[in-house]
C-alpha cells in the first residue's frame, strides 16, 4: 500500500468583513504592542484597503509598520528591503495583504527574518530557514494564486530568473478570505486568477505525485471555479461567486502543497520570466497546448475525473475542448500575438523550460516530458490563436 502524506493545513478565518476584525483575530497569537509588518500591494492603497488593514490591527494594539514596495513577480531585492525594515523594528508579525506577489514576500519575509542572510540563501532550498519565525498570516485580495496555503515562494533573482523558496517555515499560520476585498477586481485579472486556481486543481490531481486523498481538495476546487468563474467575471459584486473562487483558490493551493503542479507551471514560469504575461494566463495557455498531450496518457483515469467535473462525462479526450470553451467564456485571451511577445522565439522559450529552476515541475508531470517535447509546447503556445 502507499502512503500518503498530507500537509499542515493553516487556521482560515472565512467571511466578508473579515478584514475589519483582522486585529481582534490576531489577539492571542501576537503580543499586544507588538510590531506588525503589514506587507501590502501599494495597488490597494486608493481602493482604502490598505487603510482598513492598517486601522484594525492598530485598534486590537499592534504597533503597525507598513511595507509596500511590492510588484507583479516580486524579486529578492524587495524582499531583502523589507526584511531589513522587519529586522530594524523588531516586529514579532507580518500580514501579507494582495494577491500571489504580496503574499510571497510576506512568507518569505517571515520565514527569513529570524537570521542574519539575504533571500537569496534560501534559494532552491540550498539552506536551511531560521530556526526561528514570525508569526505570518495571509490575506488575499485575488483569487487564483492560493499561495496563502503553500510553502512556497517565488522570486525574481538578479538576472530575472524566477527561484522557489520551499519549506515549512514559509507556510502562514493563518488565512483571513473576505470575499468582498476581491469586487474591484477588473474582468481580465479575476478571470487571469480563476483560471490560475483551474490549473493548480487539474495539475495537482493529475500529475506524478498526485493522491486520491488530495484529490478531495482539488476535485472541490475545480468543481468551486466551473461554477463560479463566469459569474464573477460578469457580476464582479457577486459576494456568493466571490467566496466561491477563494474557496477554490486556497483548497487547490493546499492541493499543489501536498502533489505540487507539472508540465503548464513549467511553461508559465518560463514565459513569465521571459516577458510580462500575468502567471494566471500564462498558466492557462500553458495548459491549453498541452492537455490533449497528457490526456493522450490517462491509464489511471485521472484526465477523466476532471473531465467529469467540467461536465464531459468523464471522457478525457473531450477535457481539453472543454477546457477552452472556459478559458474563452471567461475572456482570457488565448493569443499573445501583437503584445509585444513576437520576438520571443519556440527555441528560446524551451531552453527556458528547460532551466534548473523550472525542472521539478517537468519532473512532476505523470507522462515524461522529453526535450523534443518543450520545443513542441513552446511553439503552441506562442502561435495559439
Amino acid at each position: 500500500m502507499t502512503t500518503i502524506s498530507l500537509a499542515r493545513v493553516p487556521d482560515i478565518v472565512q467571511g466578508a468583513g473579515a478584514l475589519e476584525t483582522l486585529g481582534a483575530t490576531l489577539q492571542g497569537r501576537v503580543q499586544k504592542g507588538s510590531g506588525v509588518l503589514l506587507a501590502a500591494d501599494p495597488g490597494l492603497k486608493s481602493s482604502g484597503i490598505n487603510d482598513t488593514a492598517a486601522a484594525a490591527l492598530a485598534g486590537a494594539g499592534f504597533r503597525v509598520v507598513a511595507f509596500e514596495d511590492i510588484k507583479s513577480d516580486p524579486t529578492m531585492a524587495q524582499v531583502d528591503a523589507a526584511l531589513a525594515l522587519a529586522r530594524q523594528e523588531r516586529v514579532a508579525a507580518v500580514v501579507a495583504l494582495g494577491g500571489g506577489s504580496a503574499m510571497d514576500v510576506g512568507k518569505a519575509i517571515a520565514g527569513i527574518a529570524g537570521g542574519r542572510e539575504g533571500a537569496a540563501h534560501y534559494g532552491l532550498c540550498a539552506n536551511p530557514f531560521p530556526a526561528t519565525r514570525l508569526v505570518s498570516v495571509c490575506v488575499p485580495t485575488t483569487a487564483g494564486t492560493g499561495s496563502e496555503a503553500t510553502r512556497t515562494a517565488v522570486l525574481a533573482d538578479a538576472e530575472g530568473a524566477k527561484v522557489w523558496l520551499w519549506g515549512d517555515e514559509l507556510k502562514p499560520a493563518l488565512i483571513v478570505l473576505d470575499p468582498a476585498l476581491t469586487t474591484g477586481l477588473p474582468a481580465a485579472l479575476t478571470a487571469a486568477t480563476g483560471i490560475d486556481a483551474l490549473v493548480h486543481a487539474v495539475e495537482a490531481s493529475t500529475n506524478a505525485n498526485a493522491n486520491a486523498a488530495n484529490d478531495l481538495y482539488c476535485h472541490q476546487a475545480i468543481r468551486l471555479v466551473v461554477r463560479h468563474l463566469v459569474r464573477a467575471v460578469e457580476t464582479p459584486l457577486d459576494l456568493e461567486a466571490r467566496a466561491g473562487l477563494q474557496w477554490a483558490a486556497t483548497l487547490a493551493g493546499i492541493g499543489i502543497d501536498n502533489c505540487g503542479t507539472a508540465i503548464a507551471h513549467n511553461i508559465g514560469h518560463a514565459l513569465a520570466s521571459l516577458r510580462p504575461v500575468h502567471h494566471g494566463r500564462a498558466v492557462g495557455l500553458a495548459m491549453r497546448a498541452t492537455l490533449a498531450w497528457n490526456c493522450e496518457a490517462d491509464a489511471e483515469g485521472r484526465f477523466a475525473a476532471v473531465a467529469a467535473l467540467l461536465g464531459e462525462g468523464g471522457d478525457a479526450r473531450r477535457l481539453p475542448d472543454a477546457f477552452d470553451r472556459l478559458l474563452r467564456r471567461a475572456g482570457v485571451k488565448v493569443s499573445l500575438a501583437g503584445e509585444g511577445h513576437d520576438h520571443v522565439t519556440p527555441a528560446e522559450l524551451a531552453r527556458q523550460m528547460g532551466r534548473p529552476e523550472n525542472e521539478a515541475m517537468r519532473r512532476s508531470n505523470r507522462r515524461p516530458v522529453a526535450d523534443a517535447d518543450l520545443t513542441t509546447f513552446a511553439t503552441a503556445v506562442l502561435a495559439a490563436r
